[in-house]
């Protein structure tokens, strides 16, 4: 496998993963409005990218699956979990809940981020304007799903944590 291949599968994964862990926090935090619907506004950015990176490995004899019209539905265990903590009274604060998922959802699209990057850097390298105009395009949409995370980090982490 060559390096453009090791980036493109990793960034088509990461992308795949990062829609379907915001999916999954959209429905998780469905009574905070703005979380839900930002959430899913820009989990079809990542959706996208994972089409458009499926497109374009095609040509580097990389055959990726193209994003699923309905994302995979959350670990079985994750279903049974939730409800079962809450039926035997262990119900955890949706407040730390959101932070949690605000950072893991943080840390998938830095993750994301440093793949653009590379990809950008070895398109740069091997002199493919294809992968370069890939890269320029889709990155500063996860560059904006990290602000976003950020932001809200900050916003709501003050607040959530003083009231503890």
């Amino acid at each position: 496998m060559t390096g453009i291949q090791i980036v493109l599968r990793t960034l088509h994964d990461g992308e795949r993963a990062l829609e379907r862990e915001l999916l999954a926090a959209a429905d998780r935090h469905r009574v905070e409005h703005e979380f839900h619907h930002v959430a899913r506004d820009i989990a079809r950015w990542s959706h996208e990218h994972a089409e458009r990176i499926a497109h374009a490995a095609e040509p580097h004899d990389l055959h990726l699956p193209g994003p699923t019209d309905q994302p995979e539905a959350a670990p079985p265990m994750a279903t049974v979990r939730e409800p079962l903590g809450r039926t035997l009274g262990r119900q955890p604060n949706p407040g730390l809940l959101l932070l949690r998922d605000l950072r893991d959802l943080h840390l998938a699209a830095t993750e994301n981020s440093l793949s653009w990057e590379m990809l950008a850097q070895v398109a740069q390298a091997a002199g493919d304007a294809e992968l370069l105009d890939l890269a320029a395009a889709c990155h500063p949409r996860t560059l904006r799903q990290l602000r976003w995370t950020n932001t809200m980090i900050k916003t709501l982490s003050p607040q959530l944590l003083a009231s503890l």
